[in-house]
């Protein structure tokens, strides 16, 4: 699946690991289900990353996240926006790894899935194909400043509206 952050096109390190089998992975990532053996078996300067389903909770994550290097969070489609909640939460509890967003997102969705704190967006083929790289980075290019606070933009567009109407007395 191609992989890309906010330069474009990047070669993806981790490998898929099946199950819980890791040995000789220096980048091994494995399924959320598999993720407890995973860390029983990881050996000193291996670094463990974990594919999770949208639905797991902050609280259950939390236990692992020093641990880890990268947390890749699954959308199993983009209308389904429970990836981004999870991803502000992980950054919130101090995760400093690599956050990945993995499944059909849209470009449009990249410049919001980038302030909730994801580095990289992992696409299937098909949504590759129908939406190349150059449209991904057109598009964050698009979006300078978000509506809600708290995602990356200090100046955000409710404060700078409230701003100006204080300021107009």
């Amino acid at each position: 699946m191609p992989l890309l952050d906010r330069t474009g096109a990047k070669p993806d390190v981790w490998t898929r690991s099946e199950a819980a089998a890791i040995d000789n992975l220096s980048h091994a990532l494995v399924d959320w289900d598999a993720l407890p053996e995973a860390l029983r078996q990881k050996a000193r300067d291996q670094r463990i990353g974990v594919v999770v389903p949208n639905t797991v909770g902050i609280a259950e994550l939390k236990l692992v996240l020093r641990q880890l290097s990268l947390v890749c969070v699954t959308f199993p489609a983009y209308s389904d926006g429970r990836g981004f909640s999870l991803a502000k939460h992980v950054r919130n509890h101090g995760f400093t790894g690599t956050l990945r967003a993995s499944g059909p997102l849209i470009a449009d969705q990249f410049a919001y899935a980038l302030s909730c704190g994801f580095d990289e967006i992992e696409l299937p083929e098909a949504s590759a194909a129908r939406q190349p790289v150059g449209q991904w980075l057109a598009a964050l290019e698009r979006i300078s400043h978000g509506y809600q606070r708290g995602y990356g933009d200090a100046r955000n567009i409710l404060d700078q509206r409230r701003a100006a109407r204080a300021a107009l007395g």
